[in-house]
């Protein structure tokens, strides 16, 4: 898979929201699942999904965190 960019919300910029409201920028890097993606998001591997009835990645940055 090619690393592509896209947007997405971020649980760093949402948290405490009822409901999501901010996105940046994220590299897409490798798809790990049927709807699992890592990406990064500056400089921080995490995991995402991509949620398709409203067309957005969520990328959260907070707990799911890619350790190796």
């Amino acid at each position: 898979m090619t690393p592509y960019k896209t947007q997405a919300y971020i649980q760093s910029l949402n948290q405490g929201l009822m409901k999501p409201t901010y996105k940046d920028e994220i590299t897409v890097l490798e798809k790990v699942g049927d709807n699992d993606y890592i990406v990064d998001y500056n400089g921080v591997k995490c995991h995402a999904l991509f949620n398709w009835f409203v067309g957005a990645y969520f990328a959260d940055d907070i707990y799911g965190r890619v350790t190796e």
